[in-house]
């Protein structure tokens, strides 16, 4: 079994920036892809960010693109999501998910979930 912790979640107001760190440990592997998803309330998990083990060739939903950074430190088994530039409708609870088995974009090809940690947007 692998486990991630997140943290880094809160309230900020629009325009700010918020760092969004997941641990992994157990039988976690650095040649995992890791993701960030993200659910609305009343919406459907969104995609948001992957990045591979190697930490190059990151990719990104369009709507964050441009504003959110997903990097990786292997040696601490953790994934990163630099939040910059938020908007209201970045209000959701965000996931971090590892062990792709399918394509990056959708949920179900991941194998293992975070808790999940609340970011909240202001305006």
């Amino acid at each position: 079994q692998v486990q991630l912790v997140e943290s880094g979640g809160g309230v900020v107001q629009a325009g700010g920036s918020l760092r969004h760190p997941c641990a992994a440990s157990g039988r976690f592997l650095s040649t995992y892809e890791m993701g960030w998803f993200r659910q609305a309330p009343g919406k459907e998990l969104e995609f948001v960010a992957a990045i591979g083990w190697s930490g190059t060739n990151p990719y990104y939903a369009d709507s964050v693109k441009g504003r959110f950074t997903i990097s990786r430190d292997n040696a601490k088994s953790t994934v990163f999501l630099q939040m910059n530039s938020l908007k209201p409708e970045d209000t959701a609870v965000y996931y971090c998910a590892t062990d792709r088995r399918g394509p990056a974009r959708q949920s179900t090809s991941y194998a293992y979930w975070g808790q999940g940690t609340q970011v909240t947007v202001s305006s």
